[in-house]
């Protein structure tokens, strides 16, 4: 048969498997195990706290710990109508452990007025941190409002202060934020009746001020950028802000896909009357590739939940390589 070797063929295979680290081919690593990174540890949280001058919040279950960096200086309107900040104008930085535990990187997505973008450009280079994206998340906002994406490698403490150098001059630094704001009416589930939008989304929300937010992960997938797992609090979600109130809201959110999932989500979000914002990266070096899209709506809370959900239905269901086809 064709398909049995003997004994002295199966000796060649392994003689000649551990000669390719010599002949310049790479030996084949084992896939990492989802959700096996290393904790950072009491200490190293403590670190990125006092570089960053500010608490965070550490979550366990992905080994990450995340700064917030709202634009609490900001009065923004959406045409012509206030929105709270939580809204979706709200900064972050997380870091955490390569699965080897040898490194840690850092991810972050920062808030800014368009004269403010390329002075943290400078910034970040001038403190060993790279730009991996730069882009709208909205339309209609007043003022014009662009996001950044920064990210870097070290340990947990070195990238806390490369980070907090970075932003130091900026309005995104804690220590150049309000020290107090302005209450903003009620909480998100006393505007909203959240047992109903659960029930269509499938997951639970939080409240977040006068907001209330999903996050939702990709559990279906491993990604990996340059050694580290992506996780949902490290920017691998998909997630939908409600604004306003039940009958008069506004949605804005992200959609984290695969490059096959890009066109049927959008599809699902316009018949869903949902605007296509944006569409873009958010990283560099991921595999597998990951595609952001940034949609917003108005109307009531029940018929803008249904469109995130339906776009959420396109997730898993268009495999992971494109397959082009005419339209």
């Amino acid at each position: 048969m064709k398909n049995i070797i003997n004994r002295r063929q199966a000796l060649r295979a392994t003689a000649l498997l551990g000669t390719l680290p010599l002949i310049g081919i790479p030996e084949l690593q084992a896939a990492p195990q989802k959700g096996k990174t290393p904790p950072l540890s009491s200490q190293e949280i403590a670190a990125i706290e006092a570089a960053m001058g500010k608490k965070g919040t550490y979550k366990e279950a992905e080994a990450t710990h995340t700064t917030a960096l709202p634009r609490n200086d900001l009065k923004v309107k959406i045409k012509g109508e206030a929105v709270p900040i939580s809204f979706g104008f709200g900064g972050w930085a997380a870091i955490k452990k390569t699965v080897d535990g040898k490194t840690a990187m850092l991810m972050s997505d920062t808030v800014l007025l368009q004269e403010e973008v390329n002075p943290l450009i400078s910034a970040a280079h001038a403190n060993g941190l790279e730009v991996s994206a730069i882009h709208n998340h909205f339309f209609y906002e007043e003022p014009r409002i662009f996001y950044m994406h920064l990210h870097g490698m070290g340990t947990p403490a070195e990238l806390a202060k490369k980070f907090a150098a970075t932003i130091s001059q900026s309005k995104i630094s804690p220590a150049n934020q309000p020290k107090t704001t302005t209450a903003v009416g009620s909480a998100g589930d006393q505007r909203f009746y959240t047992p109903a939008l659960d029930g269509i989304v499938g997951h639970k929300g939080t409240v977040n001020g006068p907001t209330y937010k999903y996050t939702v992960g990709r559990e279906d997938l491993t990604i990996m950028a340059m050694g580290t797992e992506l996780t949902p609090s490290i920017g691998l979600n998909s997630w939908a802000s409600f604004a306003g109130d039940r009958d008069n809201a506004h949605v804005a959110g992200d959609i984290a896909m695969l490059e096959p999932e890009v066109n049927p989500v959008i599809a699902a979000l316009r018949r869903n009357n949902l605007e296509v914002v944006a569409l873009h990266n958010h990283m560099l070096g991921d595999d597998p590739r990951m595609i952001f899209l940034h949609y917003y709506g108005r109307g009531q809370a029940r018929e803008l939940a249904k469109g995130f959900r339906a776009a959420l239905d396109e997730l898993g269901r268009h495999g992971k390589a494109m397959n082009h086809k005419k339209h």
